[in-house]
């Protein structure tokens, strides 16, 4: 199967399974989400794939969860939970971090088999952890901002669309200009760095359009609380 038949179903289940989350569990379910998406999001952007004819890494879709997430958040719980939730992904992303890094210290025995594997995956470049870092604290408090003021000008249910993608693309455009700035930022030339902001970004901004219908399903959700 082509990968952009793929990406397309995988975004799908992705926001799917946001929706099961929070039915089933409730706002507990969105912050559990929270964590887990930093995580797998993390994890998944040491993976770069070939999608409409460019490269690009993994995560896009998980990372937009979170912020999906944290605007559902703020839609049905308000503004306060919503910058909770935004610290407590930022704190399971920094745990991991440091963990992780605690545990490729130690030796590995003559058996093991998975040093070499999760060095790979875990002993990330300072300036990528720090981009990542910096990008998701200051991007998801802006998103929140936004999605604020945004609800505060238009808050009628039907313009959901308009505090969803607005506070979404403009703080994911924000996100992608920290991160590639402090991460790839002289490590390649500018032109390639360019290449690296737009295609990152627009990847995003396809995932913002795809996760508005899931935004006004969950507006319609009665969790069980």
């Amino acid at each position: 199967m082509p990968n952009e038949l793929l990406w397309i179903g995988f975004a799908f289940i992705n926001f799917i399974i946001v929706l099961l989350f929070y039915k089933l569990f409730g706002k507990s379910g969105l912050f559990v989400w929270i964590g887990f998406s930093t995580v797998a999001a993390n994890l998944q952007v040491v993976k770069t794939i070939e999608i409409f004819g460019l490269t690009a890494t993994m995560g896009n879709i998980m990372y937009g969860t979170a912020f999906l997430v944290t605007d559902i958040i703020n839609e049905k719980y308000g503004e306060k939970e919503a910058k909770k939730a935004v610290w407590l992904g930022f704190a399971t992303l920094i745990s991991l971090t440091v963990i992780m890094q605690g545990v490729l210290m130690f030796q590995p025995d003559e058996t093991d088999f998975a040093q070499g594997a999760l060095k790979t995956i875990f002993d990330m470049i300072p300036r990528i952890a720090i981009g990542s870092l910096a990008a998701f604290i200051i991007s998801q408090y802006t998103d929140v901002a936004i999605y604020s003021w945004l609800r505060r000008k238009f808050p009628s249910d039907r313009l959901l669309w308009v505090r969803n993608n607005g506070s979404t693309m403009i703080s994911q455009l924000l996100d992608t200009l920290i991160f590639t700035s402090i991460a790839f930022l002289g490590v390649y030339p500018f032109d390639i760095w360019i290449q690296i902001f737009i295609t990152t970004y627009l990847i995003k901004f396809v995932v913002a359009i795809i996760d508005t219908p899931f935004a006004y399903l969950a507006k319609r959700i009665k969790p069980a609380e």
